[in-house]
């Protein structure tokens, strides 16, 4: 069907074009004892963030899932950025007023050399003088078991010889310092951020990468992994409106009634709740809460609600597709909502605490949230239900301060890779005084005993000066909008302090369809 179009054969003539100058593979009869794998055309066509098409891609996949472990490939791990390592690093160049690009490489999986002895069918389309010859593949391709560890090797190979170091934290990271000069290359798949505070060596950065594979320089970065970022002198923001928007109009949602809050502070959602879903229901419901999983990557307001729902995955009912449909009406009145990234501020990590004792109507396990800001900008965000049931709200809380704390630590060497200055020790608010005694008093109490050992790293970083507790009202822990469903005029009251905006209010109405906007 493709090929009845000019568009679509013209994009599959350039791939096979590159796949061939690669040296990719070479044409050979197929050896005894010997397999081949499938291959097939994966089209798509790629989008700009106001939604208009920018190219027409094809890619010829390898059906890698025929390949055999230990014959055909052997490692497959490759790193990809953390999103939350993303957050930071934008946080860290809005601090320091850095030059920010965003890069592509051309077919990056191609780049990759195999180790193991690969055959594959010959390409559909590509016209060969005997129709016994097979494809040996001398680099990796895409669809292979190997092909994201191939390409992460080589690139990260290339980088370190050009005197870039990488993160302990975080191996999608790479820094290289040159006297006063910084830079930072973060790489998710062919995706890479290039940062740092002289042009000059991003130039150079870009040209020797070029070199090596066939770069394209997007320019500023604008639109990374479906987020967009919006950058000024003030700060910069990120939302994912055109993925909100998708997501509404493939559930048929587009035109629906918004809401203020994205779930009933009323209700409490159960497992066996309404009635089961079909097969078909089942399946869109799972995919519509992956969808929102990913979204909360720039909105915190609707991770509470999304976390609940993603328990019922497995067994969806009626009572769940309900409130599904609610944050879907939530985000039609604020589809560009996002986080701001303030250029001012102290450089401090602050985290708020919270927890839901005893708040799944199931398992009557509780809820751990918190959100840890660098300066005023938020970074990193969780809602999770704790692993076992606590006898206590302050063991919940404690529990809850003890997640905190590990993800404080691994911001803090993230930081320090960057050797950004930032202001020492980090502090949790807590707004339960029981959870600060128990963190603070190193005599263990008949009531403390049964806590596991992991859960008093809070207590170690308070006595070494890594970490402050303080105390918090209740009402102003921001930490709550991510353990339980709120009312509206609360829910709102923290989306404005959480440090969300929304920069296309305007577009969407004004203030009153943007509850969220601060």
């Amino acid at each position: 069907e493709a090929s009845q179009y000019d568009c679509w054969i013209k994009a599959m003539e350039a791939e096979l074009q590159a796949l061939q100058s690669n040296n990719t593979w070479k044409l050979t009869p197929l050896p005894p004892h010997k397999t081949t794998i499938g291959c097939r055309w994966v089209y798509k066509i790629k989008h700009r963030a106001d939604g208009s098409i920018e190219r027409y891609k094809a890619r010829l996949v390898a059906k890698g899932y025929t390949q055999m472990e230990g014959l055909d490939y052997l490692d497959t791990f490759s790193p990809v950025a953390k999103l939350t390592t993303v957050r930071l690093l934008l946080a860290v160049v809005a601090f320091n007023q850095w030059h920010l690009r965003q890069l592509d490489v051309n077919n990056s999986f191609l780049h990759g050399e195999l180790d193991e002895e690969v055959y594959m069918q010959v390409p559909p389309g590509l016209s060969v003088p005997n129709s016994q010859m097979v494809c040996r593949l001398q680099r990796s391709l895409y669809g292979l078991k190997q092909a994201s560890l191939q390409w992460f090797t080589k690139l990260s190979g290339l980088l370190i010889s050009l005197g870039f170091e990488k993160s302990h934290s975080d191996h999608s990271l790479f820094l290289r310092f040159t006297g006063s000069i910084i830079t930072a290359l973060l790489v998710y798949e062919d995706d890479i951020i290039l940062t740092g505070n002289s042009e000059s060596e991003i130039q150079d950065v870009i040209k020797l990468l070029d070199q090596a594979f066939k770069i394209k320089d997007l320019g500023n970065l604008k639109y990374f992994l479906g987020m967009e970022i919006a950058c000024s002198s003030s700060g910069i923001h990120l939302c994912q409106r055109k993925y909100t928007l998708d997501i509404l109009s493939d559930s048929g949602m587009l035109g629906c009634r918004p809401n203020v809050t994205p779930m009933d502070y009323s209700t409490k959602l159960q497992a066996t709740a309404g009635t089961p879903l079909s097969t078909e229901a089942s399946s869109s419901y799972r995919r519509l809460i992956g969808r929102l999983i990913y979204l909360t990557n720039t909105r915190p307001d609707i991770t509470y609600a999304v976390q609940q729902l993603s328990q019922y995955m497995s067994n969806p009912t009626s009572v769940h597709q309900q409130a599904a449909y609610r944050i879907l009406r939530y985000l039609k009145g604020t589809p560009g909502s996002g986080i701001f990234l303030s250029a001012t501020g102290t450089p401090q990590l602050r985290a708020f605490s919270d927890s839901d004792w005893a708040g799944c109507q199931d398992s009557r396990k509780s809820t751990t949230g918190f959100v840890i800001y660098l300066g005023s900008s938020p970074v990193s965000w969780q809602s999770k239900k704790q692993s076992t049931v606590s006898r206590s709200s302050s063991e919940a809380e404690y529990r809850a301060m003890a997640t905190t704390t590990c993800e404080l630590q691994w911001l803090t060497y993230l930081l320090q890779d960057f050797r950004h200055n930032f202001t020492k020790p980090a502090t949790i608010y807590c707004n339960n005084q029981s959870a600060i005694q128990i963190a603070t008093d190193p005599v263990f109490h008949e009531r403390t005993k049964h806590i596991e050992i992991d859960c008093h790293i809070v207590r170690q970083k308070v006595t070494s000066g890594f970490l402050k507790l303080l105390p918090v009202p209740s009402s102003l822990q921001l930490a709550d909008i991510f353990t339980k469903a709120l009312p509206p005029t609360v829910f709102q009251n923290l989306c404005n302090k959480l440090g969300m905006m929304n920069i296309h209010s305007q577009l969407e109405g004004g203030i009153l369809a943007a509850p969220c906007e601060s």
